[in-house]
């Protein structure tokens, strides 16, 4: 059960960090309100990182600023250690 909820939980938090990045290209070329720095890096940490870095390429965004093409990698890694620490510690 606790499997099921983290799965649907991360499902929801990258769809949001899709949603998001899109929004933030969208409104950057249109000169309009954008979505700041810290809120996609805190969606980012909060597991929508792949998704998140995923889009950037796909939508060519964010992808000259290093604090994005360098944080963003960090995070999944320590993410990715976190998920596999905590398997093999339950």
């Amino acid at each position: 059960m606790l499997y099921e909820f983290f799965v649907i939980y991360f499902i929801i938090v990258s769809i949001l960090a899709v949603l998001i990045t899109i929004f933030d290209k969208i409104s950057a070329k249109l000169n309009k309100w954008r979505i700041p720095e810290k809120v996609l890096l805190t969606i980012s940490a909060l597991g929508g990182s792949v998704a998140m870095l995923l889009t950037m390429f796909l939508i060519r965004h964010k992808t000259r600023k290093p604090k994005f093409m360098i944080g963003i990698p960090v995070t999944i890694a320590l993410q990715t250690f976190l998920i596999v620490f905590v398997m093999v510690a339950v």
